[in-house]
């Protein structure tokens, strides 16, 4: 997810990561790079992070004030003396520090340690955001462009891309419609942006700590019970349902299925009382902002600008997928309905959504010997960071360098500077906010908080952003350990990293993981295939008691063999959500009330298993701000990414192979959005894109 916070481990720095010379030196700092940045014409910065609600405030006003005086520059200029620089180039400006603005305060009211810097930074986040939808909507900046177009100017590449696309968003916006009708839309939209605020706060803000003894956790690792807070009394754990590695250690663990079904029942009604009427709202809201668009639905205006084009297209897709996965469903249904008839002694049991992860969790151990508690041992967080660290390095041509943080909103916050290996030249920053703590983001996101640009004096701004992740914090005598799933978690939410730190193209709004929603993710999820790969596990993964010690070829395989085996039951869980997000966007009949509640559960029910009917999962379900209309996009990346992973698994070196690795560099990463993605999915793949090798990897023959 980028798309749209907690305590960190304090990191350890290999020596590998830092010149020899440099070992017993003071740490190092921006300053040290700056003029090798400079030598490349380039701009490495951090961004100025607000300490306190006035300096939010402060910042507000001083970007619109910026913005509006750029906008009375470019209404103000001579018709027939227009030019590119100062209308499409002028308005890519005020987007590059709308969104440096934009960006950090969605970041600071994601992870800032202090309730009021949260909520001012959200308050503030409303209002720039109604002020960028008001740009929209300068009929003065609007008559300025297009008599810039008239003169049919002759332009080719990222400037003939963004030119076109500046007309297609003043059409998206309503700039054709007569004005009351624009006005209309206008206020629409800037009452939209309050309500989606609004929900995704309410989803950070919710809470819900169960307290258990310890039979009652009967199978929960003791590792989980002796994490810090999990132990709160005398035989008494607290579960905070809201945190997602409390609820999967119970969930996957908990051998008693009451307590699974409370664990589940309570998370799946998290935000209920505030979002389930909100997210009606929200939605009936975009419905009518799309029809007076004259869009047939929410769905057809979000995936217009999309590789699908149109909601038909992503919905069809879902069915495909996910009438294709039916058979081997059901057949993996029907082994874990096996496995809970032999522990409960049940003559007709059913798999509920309380027991799919506990079974697929006995399924690993009783028929492949798998036991994630236990590889969680090979993982540990800090090993598991620095290996990636190396490989990434590798692959991409590129060194990670650790320094000081100038200013660190957690104590123990890291940065790091990215370079080219080869040349020397800064590429970007990124910071490192990886465990969880009270008020943070408490899913795994890469930020963006600075976007990659070409500035007017032709220097480039270098890119920051900020991984904020959710593993499992260490406990006494015992670091953090990532089960292989978190692992590959890591893996992939650092490819965003690389997506945005090493983008070249040249206009903000091109930059870095500024991509079509249904593709952003495809570069991430094809990097999840390094954990599956001996090769590459070798190189990091070791017992941390003992670093000899790797994970045998037998388990990796076992581990590819148990995913393969419940393949369908992950897809069709994925397929759920991306089917309930296009059905809450789909056509409605103007005026029509929506329960999106009553509309979303039978979908969960009918494409995955049964929900209670009091949960309300959708009230909890962050994606619908940021990827509404758009969750399809993650299984049709997916198998953009099983077909870019190709490149790889037939390279010489597999999943290290350098050469592979810069074809990814520099035909997806560094344009981003500069070029038609389609036009860089085949560049890198050297031929049409194939939908076999998906289809493959999720067992559809």
């Amino acid at each position: 997810m980028i798309a749209p916070a907690l305590r960190l481990l304090r990191l350890t720095v290999l020596l590998t990561l830092l010149p020899a010379l440099a070992v017993a030196a003071a740490p190092r700092t921006l300053a040290d790079f700056q003029p090798a940045a400079a030598s490349f014409h380039a701009v490495l910065t951090l961004p100025d992070f607000e300490r306190t609600p006035a300096e939010l405030e402060a910042t507000v006003a001083k970007v619109i004030a910026g913005g509006d005086a750029t906008l009375n520059l470019i209404a103000g200029q001579d018709p027939g003396q227009v030019t590119f620089a100062g209308t499409i180039g002028a308005l890519d400006d005020i987007t590059f520090r709308y969104k440096n603005a934009y960006y950090r305060l969605g970041f600071i009211q994601e992870t800032h340690p202090e309730k009021a810097m949260r909520d001012k930074a959200s308050e503030m986040s409303v209002k720039l955001q109604q002020w960028g939808i008001g740009l929209d909507y300068r009929e003065d900046v609007y008559a300025a462009v297009r008599a810039y177009a008239k003169t049919s100017p002759a332009l080719t590449g990222e400037d003939l891309k963004i030119f076109e696309e500046t007309l297609r968003d003043y059409r998206r916006a309503g700039l054709d419609l007569p004005p009351a009708g624009r006005k209309e839309v206008e206020r629409l939209r800037q009452e939209l942006a309050k309500l989606e605020t609004d929900f995704a706060n309410n989803i950070n803000q919710a809470r819900a700590p169960l307290v258990f003894t310890k039979a009652e956790l009967a199978g929960v690792p003791e590792s989980f019970l002796a994490s810090p807070g999990v132990k709160t009394g005398d035989d008494q754990y607290t579960v905070m349902a809201n945190i997602t590695w409390h609820a999967t250690a119970v969930l996957d663990n908990a051998r008693r299925e009451d307590i699974r079904r409370k664990v589940y029942a309570v998370r799946d009604q998290l935000a209920r009382d505030a979002n389930a009427p909100l997210l009606s709202q929200i939605v009936e809201l975009r419905a009518d902002i799309a029809r007076r668009l004259g869009y047939s639905s929410w769905a057809d205006y979000v995936i217009e600008i999309k590789m699908a084009k149109n909601g038909a297209t992503a919905q069809q897709f879902e069915n495909d997928i996910t009438a294709g996965l039916q058979p081997k469903f059901d057949a993996e249904l029907a082994v874990l309905r096996k496995l809970k008839a032999a522990e409960t002694g049940e003559a007709a049991p059913v798999i509920n959504l309380w027991d799919a992860r506990y079974y697929i969790n006995q399924l690993k151990k009783q028929r492949y010997d798998i036991d994630t508690e236990q590889l969680r041992v090979y993982f540990p967080y800090q090993a598991t960071l620095e290996g990636m660290f190396r490989i990434y390095e590798r692959i991409f041509g590129l060194k990670f360098a650790l320094i000081e943080a100038p200013y660190k909103w957690v104590g123990d916050l890291q940065l790091y500077v990215v370079t080219d290996a080869a040349t020397g030249e800064p590429m970007g920053c990124f910071y490192l906010d990886m465990f969880p703590r009270e008020g943070k983001f408490n899913h795994f996101a890469c930020f963006e908080l600075t976007p990659g640009k070409r500035l007017d004096d032709g220097s480039y701004q270098r890119p920051v952003v900020s991984l904020v992740c959710n593993f499992p914090p260490p406990s006494p005598g015992q670091p953090s350990l990532l089960k292989h799933e978190d692992a590959e978690t890591l893996f992939h939410e650092f490819g965003h990293v690389m997506h945005n730190v090493l983008t070249r193209a040249k206009f903000a709004r091109h930059a870095g993981s500024d991509v079509p929603g249904d593709f952003v993710e495809a570069p991430s999820q094809m990097l999840e295939n390094w954990v599956w790969d001996k090769k590459v596990l070798d190189t990091f993964a070791a017992d941390y008691r003992d670093p000899a010690k790797k994970i045998p070829a037998e388990i990796i395989a076992q581990l590819k063999q148990a995913k393969l085996a419940t393949m369908g039951m992950f897809y069709r869980r994925q397929l759920a959500f991306g089917q309930l997000d296009l059905a809450l966007h789909a056509h409605f009949e103007p005026g029509r009330k929506i329960d999106a509640v009553a509309l979303t559960n039978p979908i969960l029910s009918q494409v995955y298993l049964p929900v209670l009917p009091e949960t309300t999962f959708v009230t909890y379900f962050g994606h619908l701000v940021g990827y509404d209309a758009g969750y399809y996009g993650y299984a049709w990346a997916d198998a953009i990414a099983a077909d870019m992973a190709t490149v790889f698994q037939n390279a010489p070196d597999g999943f290290l192979d350098q050469t592979a690795g810069l074809r990814l560099r520099n035909a997806i990463y560094a344009t981003g959005d500069s070029r038609d993605v389609s036009e860089s999915i085949e560049k890198f793949l050297g031929r049409p894109r194939s939908l076999k090798p998906f289809l493959k990897k999720i067992g559809i023959e």
